[in-house]
């Protein structure tokens, strides 16, 4: 029975382990062997560890793309949910980006190889999960702590019991009995087992959902959260915004596109590509603008023709000593729309304001009402005016909003959160989230977004989706709440089991625990804590019932805006 029962905590053991361990296979089956190389104009297959940064790679359909790259030729259509979760097929030209482990579904291309060996995302995901699994949470070393005194402590145990039973005048083999019995039914397998199974085990099955976190540390901490901060650009919204409506004052319309668009193609900022979008779908080809320069989250001026010309928010015309006064009545309609309105201007004259509007993903208002319902406060932090993010927040049922941020303000607006006391979670993509995330008790990055900002956080969303936050949060809890009953269970066998293996029960009920019997007892509470932490398996993200959800909410909320007006 004791071999039986040793046995079995093996197994169980090991099983706990496999289960992050078969996540990481998961993902190493993604990631193709081989790779067709163009090297001195001939084509060669070779093992995808020969890969090097600056190869030419050829994949055909069906192929799995074998690292990170940008598409030189061809034209096709990538399946990225794997990596992103985006179940749609992504159409993919000549300047576009792979990713390596996406699945190249139609036509043949030839890209180029810039990310190779671990630098590719596939590697650095399963290099993450790998890591996150063999971490340690503060609670780890807190029971490391109770193991390094618990030890030397039950020793000495052992050996006053051992002492006291020959003192009262028991054999030598009846006493030392006593001592071994001590020493092995109080081995601490179950304490230690209690924090790193749990860890494995959770970590794993954050990996099998697409939630990948970095490290014990964070594990911890994220169940501790009482705040979320979110970027709206990217994290609330799809992060592709368009241009709603076109206000020209002065000028001809097409001109003002004309204008906008060759301000706007040198500038990186979401919105400048959706002016330059709007150009193109109206044939408006962008005027060539020299002496170029941009604002970090304001906006930009170059000159042409002779003109000055400027666009940006009504600060930063303002700044630059254009009146503004004349359109604020417009910019307000703008912003209660949920619109970010763009003005442009020559010479330090209005010449018109593009409105732009960037739509919520379907899953962000079920993500915020779930965090709402765990006791978390959400918090919006955007670059726009307070016009524009009051409309959201209405939208989005958010409980509050910090609007007209800076990029380099976001990290100031963490720490007054944090010196109110609150434990703050920033959920961001883009580059200028990165000191956000550092800045925050859990840095939280959305798998599309920046190399910086991935780097910067604690744990990645490799699906984009804020349902997996919420997933995150609950994942942590559930995981830390494990630890505790593990760690419970150990001590209290222990504070159950050292007594009457001291034979305490001896006199009065002629009752002694043989070594054999500790050895079993010792064996059932580690499968116990193995048992209980093999429990995290039936974790559920419910993403089905909270999208349904979500869709009946902005299905009411699209009525009740149609009622008065179609909305733009």
């Amino acid at each position: 029975m004791i071999v039986t029962l040793i046995t079995v905590g093996k197994y169980l053991e090991a099983r706990a382990k496999g289960e992050t361990s078969h996540a990481l296979e998961k993902l190493m089956d993604l990631a193709p062997k081989e790779a067709a190389v163009v090297r001195g104009g001939v084509e060669t297959v070779i093992p995808v560890e020969q890969l090097r940064a600056g190869d030419e790679v050829v994949v055909r359909p069906g192929e799995r793309i074998p690292a990170d790259g940008t598409v030189l030729s061809g034209t096709t259509s990538i399946d990225e949910s794997a990596i992103t979760g985006e179940s749609m097929p992504v159409l993919k030209q000549a300047g576009d980006t792979v990713t390596s482990a996406t699945i190249n579904q139609q036509g043949a291309i030839h890209f180029r190889a810039d990310r190779v060996g671990e630098d590719a995302t596939i590697q650095q995901i399963i290099r993450l999960v790998d890591e996150a699994s063999a971490s340690k949470a503060p609670i780890a070393r807190m029971a490391d702590k109770i193991a390094g005194v618990f030890v030397p402590a039950v020793i000495a145990v052992a050996l006053v019991a051992g002492g006291a039973w020959l003192a009262m005048g028991a054999s030598v083999e009846f006493a030392f009995s006593i001592a071994i019995c001590i020493l092995v039914i109080s081995c601490p397998c179950a304490l230690g087992l209690a924090t790193p199974v749990a860890i494995m085990v959770g970590t794993g099955k954050g990996a099998e959902n697409g939630i990948l976190i970095k490290s014990g540390e964070a594990l911890e901490t994220a169940q501790a959260v009482d705040t979320v901060v979110m970027d709206k650009t990217g994290t609330i919204t799809e992060g592709r915004p368009r241009i709603t409506s076109v206000t020209s004052v002065g000028v001809d319309e097409k001109r003002l596109l004309a204008i906008a668009a060759g301000l706007e193609q040198q500038s990186e900022h979401p919105l400048a590509a959706a002016v330059v979008q709007k150009a193109k779908e109206q044939g408006v080809l962008p005027l060539a603008m020299t002496s170029f320069a941009a604002t970090f989250g304001k906006g930009v001026t170059a000159q042409a023709d002779g003109h000055a010309y400027a666009a940006g928010n009504a600060a930063f015309l303002e700044e630059l000593g254009t009146d503004v006064t004349g359109i604020k009545g417009r910019l307000d309609a703008l912003a209660d729309d949920g619109a970010t309105p763009l003005i442009f201007a020559e010479d330090g004259h209005i010449i018109g304001i593009l409105g732009a509007a960037d739509e919520p993903k379907a899953t962000s208002r079920a993500a915020i009402e779930k965090f709402q319902q765990l006791g978390i406060d959400v918090v919006m932090l955007t670059g726009d005016n307070a016009r524009t993010a009051e409309a959201m927040r209405q939208r989005m049922g958010l409980g509050r909003v910090i609007a007209g941020v800076l990029p380099g303000g976001k990290a100031d607006e963490i720490k007054k959160l944090q010196a109110e006391g609150h434990r703050v979670a920033m959920i961001g993509d883009g580059i200028n989230d990165a000191p956000a995330l550092a800045q925050a008790d859990l840095g939280i990055a959305i798998g599309a977004g920046t190399d910086v900002a991935i780097e910067s956080a604690d744990a990645v969303l490799m699906k984009s989706d804020l349902l997996d936050a919420v997933s995150a949060i609950r994942l942590s809890k559930a995981v830390l709440r494990n630890i505790k009953e593990n760690l419970f269970w150990a001590l209290i066998y222990n504070v159950i089991c050292i007594p009457v293996a001291a034979g305490v029960l001896y006199p009065a009920f002629g009752i002694k625990l043989s070594p054999m019997v500790g050895a079993a007892a010792m064996s059932l509470s580690s499968v116990c804590v193995v048992l209980n932490a093999l429990r995290l398996n039936f974790f559920q993200t419910d993403h089905a019932a909270a999208v349904a959800v979500s869709d009946t909410a902005e299905t009411a909320i699209h009525d009740v805006r149609a009622l008065p007006e179609a909305r733009p």
